[in-house]
């Protein structure tokens, strides 16, 4: 059962979704067809009768040439300078087992913004495509262990590990370990 606070943040994402779908002058059946996502799905994300997957997401914002970060945070409040831990955004998709904090959200002035994720114990999350092609990932993992898929190479990661890349096309994150990983993520855009 979702929240007040969940169906309003679901509520504010499915209207800029329809705004974004809207400027770029997009019928649902030209959108499905770029994002590969079904008419049908598009529209209950649009009307806020779902709660977008991290995976849908990602399509759009490949679509939409924005990180997921960026995205989100067009429906959150107005970035500060200072982000208290209790006020930055978390965002959960219940079906991967993803957990994302924005600890430093994006702001259009800057180009890098912080993440904090934790997968849980078997949690395997793929994207298809990066948000945006060329994104550079700094990934330092800070408890469990993860192997990260990218360029058809994969790397394990334990703790203290780091991990840069350039994301061109799929990724997948794969926690390995029983207790759950948890990791900080830089995000800069090209």
């Amino acid at each position: 059962m979702r929240s007040e606070e969940t169906e309003a943040l679901d509520a504010r994402l499915g209207a800029r979704l329809a705004e974004l779908r809207t400027a770029h002058g997009w019928s649902l059946g030209e959108l499905a067809d770029r994002s590969g996502v079904s008419r049908s799905t598009l529209s209950r994300a649009e009307r806020a009768e779902i709660s977008p997957t991290a995976a849908l997401l990602n399509r759009l914002c490949a679509v939409y040439d924005r990180t997921m970060s960026q995205l989100l945070s067009e429906v959150e409040a107005e970035p500060q300078a200072v982000v208290r831990s209790t006020g930055q955004p978390v965002w959960r998709d219940r079906a991967s087992g993803f957990v994302r904090r924005s600890v430093s959200p994006p702001h259009p002035a800057l180009r890098g913004e912080l993440v904090e994720a934790r997968l849980s114990p078997g949690a395997d999350l793929a994207y298809d495509r990066p948000p945006v092609t060329g994104l550079e990932q700094h990934l330092w993992v800070l408890e469990g262990a993860l192997e990260v898929t990218t360029q058809g190479i994969a790397h394990r990661l334990d703790v203290g590990d780091c991990l840069r890349m350039r994301v061109w096309g799929p990724i997948r994150f794969r926690c390995t370990t029983p207790e759950g990983v948890r990791y900080l993520l830089a995000v800069v855009r090209p």
